[in-house]
Parts: C-alpha cells; sequence; structure tokens
C-alpha cells in the first residue's frame, strides 16, 4: 500500500462525481461527483492533462473517513472506499467505471472538454441508468475562472417534525455551479501532504419554509473538493446550513487516509 509521499512525489474530487444516489447518512461522491470522489486515470485514449487530476485506471483505491457534524443525530464518524474497475462499452462508448462501497457504480469518461458521469448503478437496480445528458464532473481547461453546472441535492438538511425528514426526497435536482478557484493549492490530510491541488467551489441554494419567523428561505449548500495531482481526490466539505426551527442542516467532510 502506498502511502503520500513528503517531498519526492506531488505534494499532496466523483462521482463518480461529486453526487451520486447515496444513503442520506453517508457521503456522496460529487461527483460526486460529483460531484464529490475521484479517481485515477490512465491508459488509451485519455486525455493527460485529465489524468493528471482524475485518473481512473483499474487496480487503485481510495479509502475516506467521512465526518458529519451538526444536525440533530449528532457527530458521526466512518470510512468509505472508492475503487476502480477498468474500461467498459457502455452508453454509447468507452468508459471508466468506479465502485463505491456503499454499492454505487459509476461510469466516468474523458472527453476533450473534461470529465463527465455517462451512468451509475446501485445495487438494487439491474442495469446502469444512463446520464440524460451526460454529468459533468471535472471540465477543462483546468485552470482558474473554468466553470460548469451540475445538479446536486440536499445531503445533509433534515426536516425536524415531517416526514420523511430528508429534503433530498423533496428536491431530488438542485442546480449547482461549480468553480475552479485555485490551482496551486496545498492539502494536508491522514493520507500525507499533497500539493498542487485544484480547489472547486461549488454553490447552490434550496427554496424552502424555515419556520413562521423567517418564512421561505434561500438556504446554502457549499461544496469544495480538492483534486490532487496524480492522486486524485483528497478531500471534500459539504456545508449545508440551517438556521431555523423546523430544519436542521449540518457539514460533512471526506479525508484521504490510504491509497493506492
Amino acid at each position: 500500500m502506498r502511502r503520500a509521499p513528503n517531498a519526492a512525489r506531488p505534494r499532496a474530487r466523483t462521482h463518480g462525481g461529486t453526487d451520486g444516489g447515496t444513503d442520506a447518512r453517508r457521503a456522496a461522491p460529487a461527483l460526486l461527483a460529483a460531484a464529490m470522489l475521484a479517481a485515477l486515470l490512465a491508459g488509451c485514449g485519455q486525455d493527460r492533462a485529465s489524468a493528471d487530476w482524475f485518473p481512473l485506471a483499474a487496480g487503485h483505491r481510495w479509502t475516506y473517513r467521512v465526518t458529519t457534524t451538526g444536525g440533530d443525530d449528532g457527530d458521526t464518524r466512518e470510512t468509505q472506499v472508492m475503487t476502480t474497475l477498468g474500461r467498459e462499452d457502455i452508453a454509447g462508448g468507452a468508459a471508466w467505471r468506479r465502485r463505491s462501497d456503499s454499492g454505487i457504480d459509476y461510469w466516468l469518461r474523458v472527453e476533450p472538454g473534461g470529465i463527465y458521469r455517462v451512468a451509475s448503478k446501485n445495487d438494487l437496480q439491474a442495469d446502469p441508468v444512463p446520464d440524460q445528458p451526460p454529468r459533468p464532473v471535472l471540465l477543462a481547461p483546468y485552470r482558474v475562472g473554468t466553470q460548469w453546472q451540475a445538479d446536486t441535492t440536499a445531503y445533509l438538511l433534515m426536516r425536524r417534525n415531517e416526514f420523511p425528514r430528508e429534503i433530498r426526497y423533496t428536491h431530488p435536482r438542485i442546480p449547482m455551479s461549480y468553480r475552479i478557484e485555485a490551482v496551486d493549492d496545498h492539502v494536508e490530510t491522514p493520507a500525507g501532504s499533497f500539493a498542487p491541488c485544484l480547489r472547486v467551489r461549488g454553490t447552490a441554494a434550496v427554496r424552502l419554509y424555515a419556520d413562521p419567523v423567517s418564512g421561505w428561505t434561500d438556504l446554502p449548500l457549499v461544496t469544495l473538493e480538492w483534486y490532487c495531482r496524480g492522486v486524485g481526490l483528497v478531500r471534500v466539505e459539504r456545508t449545508e446550513s440551517a438556521h431555523s426551527s423546523f430544519l436542521t442542516g449540518g457539514k460533512r467532510t471526506l479525508d484521504l487516509v490510504d491509497w493506492k
């Protein structure tokens, strides 16, 4: 098992992509990416720049510590593992398959303009479900100012006294705007020190009835993702704030603890 280097390796994002269909109490890779997780890319037909930030070749494994704070359920800590399974033909072309130990598979395709999720599948589904259209996960050019949009949902916002409690059931598709805001970040994780890293910020809002005093309010959803050269996604921070007597929010952090 290789651990992150100190100086000899590049000083030390989903899917994947950041946002997939996971349990509300589990972290979602955006695809997570998007939305919230990334992997290693290598092999035929892959763009070299994409491979640097989001490698996907078969045989790699990332272990993340997932910490959730806030909300009525208190603080929790668990582990999430992502593996890469290789290239397959799906949704009209070749794509790279990743699997989360939460039971979700993602198929990612590398295009000249970046990386897209083209299909996903959970263990209860017989066949992969294509993304229509493909969902952008990390787009080129990999420089400050590059922007895109992709759907997310609320993973942490909950109703206190209604059923279902999870906002994601009533608001499954919330548009989130992403922007690369740094290309030379340095990140410290339990797996080591990584740089250079892309830092991607995602922002969205969901309009909910907060309480009789505040009425209808736009509640912010904010994601920060760090993709580091040669490694992929090393950290995700997701914040969903709710200062309301009817709603609770929280913060979820994924930190890389081991990879190979």
